[in-house]
């Protein structure tokens, strides 16, 4: 991967722009909120197809909602090299997480109409849809339907405030749900070359060893359920022994309290592995300080590089459930789990863009990624793929979510080295 000239201070400028115009579609106090499918992801979409158009690159919408932005190639008939990420957020998130890549992969398509540099083959960014699990349970929705990945089953899951289901949105977005029930890729990942991604970390390591830039090397997967049930027995807080109670509060917290100590254990024989309940209520209808709790729901989540990692993981703890309900006379009533596969990147092009970060003394590290990306199902449909990082000042998904404007010049720089030469 050879050298190739640094990107000006007008390219900078375009990105600052870039980012700060979506911010204004859809700031939500200090933060940002774009839902997956909604009225604001659609219009975030619609200005950047502006923009593209603008500068004479080809845009296009596929049967799931995701704008494609393309520059033509000197040999149209060859496999495309696809950039992006995803325009979606959590609610009240940062600007920058999904945005960075798909505003690296356009301010590199536009240096490309702009200088009349020819790419050796098809050159798309796309600004894909519904990759926050945040508000219908599931992620990466729309490169999930780019690749023939999304069921029925998906398509009827509920949206987290109004309950109508996925199929609904995608509908009103202009898309054809009809469509991706037949379970068919919208591309055929043979056509794809390689897969680029520029994400911001969600996480502290780069800002904490100082290095403005990380190399994606494998992308967690993981297991979630969104809301499992302890059911046991409401009763009077001061008339009801302890040998005879079956509080659901105590079972979740026994629950948990062997959850951590597992991870512990898990952790300490070599397992690479993070869980989270992220989610723990009572019912709101009838809990109160004088009342021992009869229901309890809550979220348990857990991610791993390894497949079966999650897997023995999560039959330990179904394990302690039923222990716990033995002990306590309560019932854990699981919801269908959501799976996603943990997926590695193109050995090749980790060291291709580790060599580039060298030949440019640019101070980088190799880094896995504990949050999911698009770019794991592209990995795991056989395309080759890679992901840089960008240094993180505040974590994600909250609104001080923070990148230093300089260090994404360089990703977007390594991107545009990296594009250049598959």
């Amino acid at each position: 991967m050879g050298s190739l000239a640094p990107f000006d201070a007008g390219y900078a400028a375009l990105a600052e722009s870039l980012f700060a115009h979506v911010r204004s579609l859809s700031r939500d106090g200090r933060g940002v909120t774009r839902p997956s499918y909604s009225d604001v992801e659609t219009g975030v979409l619609a200005y950047l197809e502006r923009t593209a158009r603008s500068e004479g690159i080809e845009t296009a919408y596929d049967a799931a909602g995701n704008l494609w932005m393309t520059v033509a190639g000197g040999a149209p008939d060859r496999p495309r090299v696809v950039t992006g990420s995803h325009a979606d957020s959590v609610p009240k998130g940062g600007n920058y997480d999904g945005l960075a890549g798909i505003v690296a992969g356009l301010v590199c398509a536009i240096r490309m109409r702009r200088e009349g540099a020819t790419p050796g083959r098809p050159f798309a960014t796309v600004a894909f849809r519904g990759e926050e699990s945040a508000w219908f349970g599931k992620p990466y929705l729309g490169s999930a339907a780019l690749l023939g990945k999304l069921t029925e089953q998906d398509l009827a899951l509920k949206h987290r405030d109004t309950g109508y289901p996925l199929m609904f949105y995608m509908r009103a977005a202009g898309a054809d749900p009809q469509r991706l029930t037949r379970g068919e890729p919208l591309v055929d990942p043979r056509s794809i070359a390689a897969y680029f991604e520029v994400h911001i970390e969600q996480g502290p390591v780069l800002e904490d060893a100082g290095r403005p830039v990380g190399i994606v090397t494998g992308i967690r997967g993981n297991f979630r359920h969104r809301a499992i049930r302890c059911a046991g027995t409401a009763g009077h807080s001061g008339a009801v022994p302890k040998r005879m109670r079956q509080d659901a509060v105590f079972a979740v917290a026994d629950l948990l309290s062997r959850v951590e100590e597992a991870w512990d254990e898990w952790m300490q024989g070599g397992h690479d592995l993070v869980v989270t309940s992220g989610v723990l209520h009572t019912n709101a209808d009838t809990h109160a300080p004088s009342i021992i709790p009869g229901e309890v729901w809550f979220s348990l989540e857990a991610r791993s590089q390894s497949q079966a990692t999650l897997e023995g993981f999560r039959q330990a703890i179904v394990a302690e459930c039923d222990s716990i309900s033995a002990a306590r006379g309560v019932q854990f009533e699981f919801d269908p789990p959501i799976f996603s596969a943990p997926a590695t990147m193109d050995r090749a092009l980790v060291d291709a863009l580790a060599g580039a970060c060298a030949a440019r003394g640019l101070s980088y590290m190799r880094i896995p990624s504990g949050a999911g990306h698009d770019a794991a199902l592209f990995a795991n449909a056989g395309v080759p793929s890679a992901m840089v990082f960008v240094r993180n000042q505040h974590g994600s998904h909250n609104p001080d979510e923070g990148m230093r404007l300089d260090d994404f010049m360089l990703a977007t720089e390594l991107l545009y080295e990296a594009v250049s030469a598959v």
